[in-house]
């Protein structure tokens, strides 16, 4: 069986993620969208078991002391996480996996899973990003604030993703994602061998 593939996105927030994830989905239908868990109330019009497992902070800190989230913060406020168990069994199956998390997520994954792909999602330009935070109608000012604060911080760290990719087209944006997922899956270092080859080690072919 092939291995698993985990995919890391994240990107400051309001650059659009969840958009671009259901585009991608429609170019690879097999690929899991990871359900994160998080203590905030539902916003209007998302759905428990689709959007989030909404859950209590009492939960949460058990969760924690059992070392079960392959990723987890606070943000503003509130927990937010990623239930390890279902990443590990995602990956043994062979399956392709995408974590949509934040910035902070993506480098602890990094810490805990080094093959992960992480890929930076990032807007046309800081003032694109301004005008979709501000013109979200579910936040109050002073989240909005703190968003475009956290946004700045959140562009700086880029530099420790695989790949940048630039959402000024969720078409566009999406084809890329779908296009680094196709390259990893031909690793050579993940074990790829061509088809019915048993392989040679390294070392036994002579070009004499």
């Amino acid at each position: 069986m092939a291995a698993g593939l985990l995919v890391v996105l994240s990107g400051p927030s309001g650059v659009g993620k969840g958009t671009v994830c259901e585009r991608l989905r429609l170019y690879r239908p097999s690929l899991q969208i990871s359900l994160s868990m998080t203590t905030r109330p539902p916003r209007p019009g998302e759905l428990a078991g689709r959007n989030y497992d909404f859950t209590t902070p009492a939960r949460f800190k058990e969760l924690i002391s059992r070392d079960a989230f392959l990723e987890w913060a606070v943000v503003y406020g509130h927990y937010y996480g990623t239930p390890r168990e279902a990443v590990e069994k995602n990956l043994a199956l062979g399956r392709e996996l995408l974590l949509e998390i934040d910035v902070q997520g993506a480098l602890q994954v990094r810490r805990r899973m080094a093959e992960a792909v992480l890929i930076f999602l990032a807007p046309p330009s800081m003032e694109a990003l301004c005008e979709r935070i501000t013109g979200r109608a579910t936040e109050e000012a002073v989240h909005i604030k703190r968003r475009l604060q956290a946004a700045q911080q959140e562009m700086a760290a880029y530099h420790h993703y695989d790949y940048l990719v630039v959402n000024d087209q969720v078409e566009k944006a999406a084809a890329s994602i779908n296009a680094i997922i196709e390259a990893e899956k031909c690793r050579i270092s993940r074990g790829v061998k061509p088809p019915g080859w048993g392989g040679e080690k390294k070392g036994d072919l002579s070009f004499d």
